[in-house]
């Protein structure tokens, strides 16, 4: 069982994936929004970040960059998960330290076995 931070300004959103990471035995964390999210992964420190690109304030982006960067949190795979499909949005994700990038609507098994490849033990 992974613990796994959701940060997406969806409520459906966030609801739809801890429904699904659930389902699968894992514990979720939630977060609003960037800041929080990276808030989040550092006073909890997840088994893994699936972030949205698209919210107020600190974007997906930056807040991966946080994550990624941070001392305390580079250890900790983001996966960004938005509905920003151009090649540009995953070069650029990517760079900003991502481990994985996948665009909703997000297929369940694609998701699942993208976590069990960046936290193979949990």
């Amino acid at each position: 069982m992974a613990r796994i931070l959701i940060v997406d300004d969806s409520p459906t959103e966030t609801y739809r994936f801890k429904e699904i990471l659930e389902r699968h035995g894992h514990k979720v964390l939630e977060a609003s929004n960037g800041a929080d999210g990276v808030a989040v992964a550092r006073a909890e420190l997840p088994d893994l970040v699936l972030m949205d690109v698209v919210m107020p304030g600190i974007n997906g982006f930056q807040a991966t960059r946080q994550i990624t960067k941070g001392a305390e949190t580079a250890h900790i795979p983001v996966v960004i998960v938005t509905t920003k499909d151009q090649e540009t949005d995953r070069v650029w994700g990517k760079r900003q330290g991502a481990s994985d990038y996948l665009t909703k609507p997000v297929d369940e098994t694609l998701l699942m076995n993208v976590i069990r490849t960046l936290i193979p033990n949990k």
